[in-house]
């Protein structure tokens, strides 16, 4: 009983060593020395492997990120309209069906001009152009008076190759004006291309005074009536070349009819008026 009560029962180690905290098992960790009532608090979970730490709301984050790299939901990325305004430019028209046939291109030029020339805007019409301004030019000289007069009176040996250069003149006189219309129709803001431009071009000069050379091979290039259908079938002409260098260049008619006065000139001093 006299153990019990001076306490040497109880614990026999020195007073130093009553206080030394317990050493945690192999494998688990003490808790700190300097705070030993405070408790283990829950720690926030942990990010998966391989993922960046986000600041902030981790559900938000997580959201955004799942959104953006998912498959399913991209991104959207703006483009730069080029022309400064969506749909302030306007593509040129397309070619409407195939190209025309020959007799179909001549009788589109006098009876439906503004679809042939819609319709032809990106095709050559070199074969018909040449072949019609060739023959034309082969029957314009009998238009003129004097050179019909010239032409009858003299022998065939030399009237012959006489009529064939009037011809290759015309056929080069045509290619020239109508490179020069294309030029102009360029310089004025046009589009087009140059050889349904010039071959075009050549065709309306040679079916625009087709009526004024027939009337001509009977009554004379200085008939009245012959001229008024030249003054005519001139204002014809110049109608043509605007609707086709505006169909052809996507010109208003103002500037395309002034791509076409320089060969509109020419026609009017040279045949026309019969200073040829």
């Amino acid at each position: 009983m006299a153990g019990f009560r001076n306490g040497r029962g109880r614990d026999n180690r020195p007073p130093q060593q009553q206080h030394r905290p317990q050493q945690a098992p192999y494998g688990y960790n003490a808790p700190p020395q300097a705070y030993p009532q405070q408790q283990w608090q829950q720690q926030p979970q942990q990010q998966p492997y391989g993922e960046p730490e986000y600041f902030g709301d981790p559900h938000a984050q997580q959201h955004h990120h799942a959104t953006a790299n998912n498959p399913g939901h991209t991104q959207m990325f703006s483009v730069d309209d080029p022309y400064g305004q969506a749909g302030a430019h306007q593509a040129p028209p397309a070619p409407v069906g195939p190209r025309l046939g020959w007799k179909a291109l001549l009788s589109g030029i006098v009876l439906r001009p503004a679809d042939t020339f819609l319709r032809m805007r990106d095709h050559a019409v070199w074969g018909p152009a040449l072949i019609v301004t060739f023959l034309y030019g082969l029957l314009a000289i009998f238009g003129f008076d004097q050179a019909r007069e010239e032409v009858l009176n003299a022998t065939l040996s030399s009237t012959v190759p006489y009529v064939l250069m009037t011809g290759v003149g015309f056929v080069l006189g045509g290619l020239i004006l109508g490179a020069v219309t294309h030029t102009l129709a360029r310089q004025l803001g046009g589009d087009g291309a140059w050889q349904p431009t010039v071959g075009l071009s050549m065709l309306i000069m040679a079916l625009t005074d087709a009526p004024r050379l027939l009337f001509a091979l009977f009554l004379g290039g200085e008939n009245g009536l012959v001229q008024v259908i030249g003054w005519l079938t001139w204002l014809a002409a110049g109608a043509l070349f605007t609707l086709m260098v505006g169909r052809s260049h996507d010109l208003p008619w103002p500037k395309a009819l002034g791509a076409s006065a320089i060969q509109l000139v020419a026609l009017l001093s040279l045949i026309k008026l019969g200073t040829l």
